[in-house]
């Protein structure tokens, strides 16, 4: 007979995969559940995958350097090659423009005290890394279809470099990566099985599926993505949050990159208009936004009901801006690209904590700014599910991580649900 799990956890996506390969090799019997198909079919896989340490928080930022050293050395990390393939971190390095909401003199203590390798640049530097670009200060962000838009700048900007700073290639392949890994450590994983209930007795607690089967294990994670505000009600759980998390749509779109930017150049993250873009294969350009205030949020009921295509709106908002950043971009008369869902905190900082009820914990929020921790990610619920089963009152006392490449102590409190609204949050998907 079949060993019952000690834990479920609920979604097979990066976060998910992670958080079971750092639980089994911890000992825990593990059992994975996720509705798609397979590993990183939800949210994960219209990520943009960028790797960058730009945060307002010590301890995001803290986080990111860490996750850094195990991207690069995947394969280590896992002790596991996959047979399909490997997801390669590509680091080409990152210009984040001067802008006021995380503004350098705030940005460059905490690099500096993370020891983290950053340049600061002015706008000769910065045309110089990236050819035809335009240095125009024009913040605040506003409407491409406004005539404000098309406003002469008010300055030029500089940026803060980090020439650590990639991209991971494959993001879905990632999260398999990962799966795999964790399967080799003992892990179980159920695909193409939706939750609908979860019921606790005594110690136990009981996840109903749709196919009418119940995994039964004293631990939950919840690291459902989108659906994980669902998975809490199912749970009777979220009473005691103080922060909003909830599934919104995003869009990121795939443009012809100008023949003036050079082969392997950096990402720019541009939220003085309001985008970014990062490199992609064939000399192409993925274009996201950072969320500008100008921009409504598409913040939704129902993931399921999602259109995944992109829309002309979304894309001309976020390529126009481009291409005002950009002038040798050319705008293509068709969106290109892909929508995801992301499960979104509204301070753009993920919730890493139990809940109020015993057993339960919660890995969410995490959409927009999270897969770069991806691979530390595990190592931090590994931490607060043996300490919180273990007896410890993380509530009372938060748990700090110290992480083993860098030495720094991350305080696992900063990620609690209770917490407090972040004040040097840039209010964007930029943390």
């Amino acid at each position: 007979m079949d060993r019952a799990p000690d834990v479920v956890v609920i979604g097979a996506g990066i976060v998910g995969a992670s958080t079971a390969l750092e639980l089994a090799r911890a000992g825990f019997s593990v059992s994975v559940v996720d509705k798609a198909a397979g590993p990183g079919h939800g949210s994960t896989s219209a990520s943009s995958a960028v790797v960058r340490y730009n945060y307002s928080t010590w301890d995001g930022m803290a986080a990111a350097w860490e996750s850094k050293f195990r991207w690069e050395k995947w394969e280590d990390h896992l002790g596991f090659v996959d047979p399909d393939g490997m997801a390669r971190f590509n680091r080409c390095g990152l210009a984040f423009l001067d802008v006021e909401i995380m503004p350098r003199d705030r940005m460059v203590p905490l690099l500096a005290s993370a020891g983290i390798p950053f340049e600061e640049w002015g706008p000769v530097e910065l045309r110089a890394a990236f050819p035809g670009l335009d240095t125009g200060r024009h913040y605040p962000p506003k409407p491409v279809t406004s005539e404000e838009f098309f406003a002469d700048a008010d300055g030029e900007l500089g940026a803060v470099w980090t020439p650590d700073a990639g991209y991971v290639d494959d993001p879905q392949r990632a999260a398999a990566n990962l799966a795999g890994a964790a399967t080799q450590a003992g892990a179980r994983f159920t695909f193409r099985r939706s939750v609908v209930s979860l019921e606790r007795t005594g110690e136990t607690w009981r996840v109903g599926l749709d196919d009418g089967s119940v995994l039964e294990a004293a631990i939950v994670v919840n690291g459902a993505g989108p659906w994980s505000t669902r998975i809490n009600a199912l749970a009777g759980v979220g009473g005691d949050f103080t922060v909003h998390v909830g599934p919104m749509r995003q869009e990121v779109h795939h443009v012809t990159a100008p023949s003036s930017l050079p082969e392997g150049h950096g990402i720019l993250a541009d939220a003085d208009l309001g985008t970014y873009l990062r490199g992609d294969s064939g000399h192409h350009l993925l274009v996201g936004g950072t969320e500008p205030e100008c921009d409504p949020l598409e913040w939704i009921d129902d993931p399921d009901a999602a259109d995944l295509r992109p829309t002309q709106e979304r894309f001309e908002a976020q390529v126009f801006r481009a291409a005002r950043r950009l002038p040798d971009l050319a705008v293509p008369n068709r969106p290109r690209g892909l929508a995801g869902v992301y499960d979104a905190a509204e301070d753009w900082t993920p919730i890493y904590d139990r809940t109020e009820a015993d057993g339960f914990f919660v890995a969410m929020g995490t959409s927009g700014n999270q897969f770069k921790n991806a691979p530390l990610i595990g190592s931090l619920m590994r931490t607060l599910v043996e300490a919180v089963t273990g007896g410890h009152d993380h509530d009372a006392d938060p748990l700090v991580y110290v992480a083993p490449h860098t030495g720094h102590e991350i305080d696992l409190g900063s990620f609690s649900r209770r917490r407090q609204r972040n004040t040097d949050s840039s209010g964007t998907v930029l943390g």
